[in-house]
Parts: structure tokens; C-alpha cells; sequence
């Protein structure tokens, strides 16, 4: 494991690390998804390695504009505000479940054109296999069902086109180059993946982090332009994503003053990266003035989140949201009852049980 800020960034830039190894080693499902069933699901943006990185990223990138990203804050806004308008009666609300998890899914569900009816399946999916990552009991079924359902959702949107992400990944080619059918449910699947569960951990964890010094949710209630600057420090304090993705190491070579062997996997902390206090000073202190914001929560290198954009922007919306709703808002029990998800790839709570009046 790779902890240090400084070689943490030296191992995610590092080509003689491969993503497609460890892709190829069965590494995320155990080895028990067959080839087809693997290819289908995680042969993606995260699991591949140049040329086919360079040539997915270019196709994706296409369709999922920053353009696209900056059009949806007020679609966002009025999302969060329905989310809280459902619960705002309420005395007390368990954060995960009736907003910080919703509220990713619908996003992306929209973005992507997934139909309104099978969100719910989408979600249940999405965290049973996050959930099963790196695990001898990687849920195959799951996985399978997954994979057959976006295989005919593709299948729809070309046959039925929309103006949602799906349809235009479809029509996305490059010199006569498309993404292939592995290609597409792939990428579909961590759109989702990454889209929902990161962001719901951003949510989570970044309220937590408010709850445990009310100061904090005051500073940003008076200074509400400082929401951006403290969204960084969430997720460097508390990074959504723990772990990066496994690397294999393809020659031999040193990092760190460790001798890394050919065939060697890596695992890769940024959570660990992010509180070096080489690189930050005072690293265990929230300060969203930090005039070093370095943070590798989104990742570093041709690897480096795709959807960082459309993170941050619902983490600030989001959160904003909440902080001018509820002035009163507080933790319903002491901090240190609080547990979190086992996950190996994510950092959340289970739950975030809070008081809003």
C-alpha cells in the first residue's frame, strides 16, 4: 500500500503500473465473473490502460461536456430542494438514506436516461457490487442481472434515441470509431457507480464534518462563498474513495524506498495522500481557507475522475442546500456512535441520523 502524498502521486502517473492487469487478474470480482460477464462491466475508463484509455476518455469526454455540467446547478437546486421538502416537517432525518443517497441517483439516472421505473433496481445494484469489490463474495448474480439489463438499455436507446447521455455515447464515434457494446455498459456502469456512491459518500461525510463542530456550518452560513473552498476539504479530509483502483506492476522498479517486482499490485491510498502532513499542514484541521488545496481525492494522471465537476457541484448545492434550510441543524447522536460502511473502495456512513429544529 502506497500512503505518502508524494508517491502516491508518483504511483498514479506511473505507466509501468497497469489498470488492465489487475482488470485481467480478476482482481475486483474475485475471479469469479466470466471474461464476458467482466468485460461487460468493468472494462472501463478505471480498468484500462493506453491506447484504449486514451482513445475511451477521448469518446466519453465528448459527450460528457463541462459545459453540460455547469447547465445543471439549477437543476440540481431544485432537485435538493424537493429532497428536503420531503423530509422538512420531520424533527429528525437519517441524512443517507432520505437525501445524500437520493439525490446522486436521480441525478445520474437523468443524466443518463435511465428510465424513472428502474432507478430504484439501478441503485440497489450499484451498492451491492461497490460493496463486493475486492471480496470473495462478489455478488455474481447482481452483477449478471446488471449487466443484461444495460445491454438492453443500449439496446433501446438505439433503437429509441433521447437527448440523455446514453443516446449520445451511442452516437459518439471517432474517425468511424465507437464504443462497443462492453464498452458502453461499462462505461454506463461506472457513470452510475461513480456518480452515485462517491457523491452520496461527499454529502454524507461533509455534513458529518459539519455536525462535529457546529462553528464550521456557521462560518459557512455567514460566508456562503467560502462553500466551494470547504467542499475541498471534505474531500480531502474524509476522501469519498479510500482506496484507488488496484495497479499491477508490469517491471520492476522502486517507489518509496520499496523494490516493487514485476506482477505486484499496488493498492493506492488517498485518503492516506490526503492527511500527509508534508503536503498539509495541520492535516486532521478543517480549514476550508487552506491556500494549498492539492487534495488527490479525485484521483491524479490520465486516471484522474472524469466527473470531478458534477461532484463538486452537488456537493456545494447540496450541502448549501441544507446549511440555509436548517439553522439548527445537529447531530442526533454523539459523533463517535456514528459507523461507517466496511466498503473496501468507499468511505461513507451507514447512516447520519440528524436533528433539524
Amino acid at each position: 500500500m502506497v500512503v505518502g502524498y508524494d508517491e502516491a502521486v508518483a504511483a498514479l502517473g506511473d505507466s509501468r503500473l497497469s489498470a488492465a492487469a489487475t482488470l485481467e487478474a480478476g482482481g475486483l470480482d474475485g475471479g469469479r465473473l466470466s471474461l464476458d460477464m467482466r468485460d461487460a462491466l468493468l472494462k472501463s475508463l478505471t480498468n484500462s490502460d493506453p491506447p484504449d484509455h486514451t482513445r475511451l476518455r477521448r469518446l466519453v469526454s465528448r459527450a460528457f461536456t463541462a459545459r453540460q455540467v455547469d447547465a445543471m446547478r439549477p437543476w440540481v437546486s431544485r432537485l435538493s430542494d424537493e429532497l428536503i421538502d420531503g423530509f422538512a416537517q420531520q424533527s429528525q432525518v437519517d441524512l443517507m438514506a432520505e437525501f445524500a443517497a437520493p439525490l446522486p441517483i436521480l441525478v445520474m439516472s437523468e443524466l443518463l436516461g435511465v428510465p424513472e421505473a428502474d432507478r430504484s433496481q439501478v441503485r440497489t445494484w450499484s451498492r451491492k457490487i461497490i460493496s463486493g469489490f475486492g471480496s470473495p463474495d462478489f455478488p455474481v448474480q447482481d452483477a449478471t442481472d446488471f449487466v443484461e439489463y444495460l445491454r438492453g438499455l443500449v439496446v433501446q436507446k438505439r433503437s429509441d434515441p433521447d437527448e440523455a447521455l446514453i443516446s449520445a455515447l451511442i452516437r459518439t464515434r471517432d474517425e468511424n470509431d465507437a464504443l462497443s457494446m462492453d464498452e458502453l455498459t461499462s462505461t454506463i456502469f461506472l457513470m452510475i457507480v461513480a456518480g452515485h456512491d462517491t457523491t452520496l459518500s461527499l454529502i454524507g461525510n461533509g455534513v458529518y464534518l459539519l455536525m462535529k463542530e457546529p462553528d464550521r456550518a456557521a462560518r459557512l452560513r455567514k460566508e456562503p462563498s467560502l462553500l466551494p473552498a470547504a467542499v475541498e476539504e471534505f474531500l480531502r479530509l474524509e476522501s469519498p474513495v479510500p482506496v484507488a483502483s488496484f495497479r499491477a506492476a508490469t517491471s520492476p522498479f522502486d517507489i518509496g524506498g520499496t523494490r516493487i517486482s514485476a506482477g505486484d499490485l499496488l493498492a493506492i491510498s488517498l485518503q492516506a495522500a490526503n492527511r500527509d502532513d508534508s503536503q498539509f499542514a495541520e492535516p486532521s484541521r478543517f480549514d476550508p481557507a487552506r491556500p494549498n488545496g492539492r487534495h488527490i481525492a479525485f484521483g491524479h494522471g490520465i486516471h484522474y475522475c472524469l466527473g470531478a465537476p458534477l461532484g463538486r457541484l452537488e456537493g456545494e448545492v447540496a450541502i448549501g442546500a441544507l446549511l440555509k434550510r436548517f439553522p439548527n441543524l445537529r447531530l442526533a447522536v454523539p459523533a463517535d456512535e456514528l459507523s461507517w460502511s466496511q466498503a473496501p473502495f468507499i468511505h461513507r456512513l451507514d447512516r447520519l441520523p440528524l436533528l433539524l429544529s
